[in-house]
Order: C-alpha cells, then structure tokens, then sequence
C-alpha cells in the first residue's frame, strides 16, 4: 500500500535526505565503526519519527538529531558494558554451570530491558528494588545496607514499583 505524502511525512524525507549523512558520520567517529553508526542513525530517525516533535517546526535540526542520537549513543554504551559484565560474569561460572547461547541471549535482553525500565530513579532506589527482586533480601538487610531506615526502604520500594507502572503504561 503506498501512502499520501502528508507534510509530515515529507518534512521526515527531507530531514532524512539532508542530515542523515551527516549524522552517521559523526556517529562513526563516536563508536568506531561503519555498522553500529549506520544502526544508530536509523534507530534515531526511528525515534525522531515516533515523537511528538513538529519537525516543521524545527529551527535546528542537527542540533535535535545530536540530542536524540547522544541518547541512543549513551544507550548503546550502558547496554555494551551490560554485556561485558554478564561475560565477565559468565567466565567465572563452572563450564557445567554456563547456559546456552539462546538463554544467554534471553539473559541479556531481560538484563538490558530491566535497565531501561529502571532508568531514572535514583542510585538508592535501585539498588533497594534489585537487591529485593533479585537477591531475595527484605527491608530490614536493604535498610543496613543502605545505611536508611526501614521505612525509607519501604518508599523507594513503592517508588520503584510507581516507576515501573508507569514505564510499561
């Protein structure tokens, strides 16, 4: 099925027509290479697409596609030093203890999208909720660990889950 052109659309095409060079360029001299830079620049015309911005009215495009792109870029390093702590962790574990490269993927994914959905709250917060979820641990060890009272672990508990609420809304 082929669209209309809407304004819409054809400020996208021109947005993408006159900057997409550019914008790849400068991410390869930011990662490295040709393949994540190309990725990158589409994941933000991606996201510059799904926003709610008026792209007719912008007055600096590049300067809204560095943004836009300095958050995937600042993604892709959390996700890329995610991965390198889980295979760090993984090469400690006994070669009977490793999982498959399928669960190891899945390991990752669920990893990367625990981060994104954690994103934003504060460090104590955080920690709170991951050690609860993920070592099993009540408020009382968090609260000593956190140097907090209970009743402050009890807040970044429910604030963590208000966070987590309202990101899958």
């Amino acid at each position: 099925m082929i669209e209309a052109a809407t304004p819409s659309n054809t400020h996208l095409s021109t947005l993408y027509r006159d900057h997409q060079s550019w914008l790849e360029t400068w991410l390869r001299r930011r990662v490295g290479n040709a393949w994540d830079a190309a990725d990158l620049s589409q994941d933000t015309f991606v996201r510059v697409l799904a926003s709610s911005q008026q792209l007719a009215d912008l007055r600096e495009p590049r300067a809204y596609l560095l943004t836009v792109g300095k958050r995937l870029l600042n993604n892709f390093y959390a996700r890329r030093s995610l991965e390198q702590a889980y295979l760090e962790a993984l090469a400690q574990l006994p070669e009977d203890s490793v999982p498959s490269p399928e669960l190891r993927w899945l390991l990752l994914e669920t990893l990367q999208a625990l981060d994104e959905l954690l994103d934003g709250l504060p460090a104590a917060v955080r920690r709170a909720f991951l050690w609860s979820q993920l070592e099993g641990l009540g408020y009382r060890e968090i609260a000593k660990r956190l140097q907090v009272s209970e009743r402050t672990v009890k807040r970044y508990m429910a604030q963590a889950y208000e966070h987590c609420l309202l990101v899958e809304l």
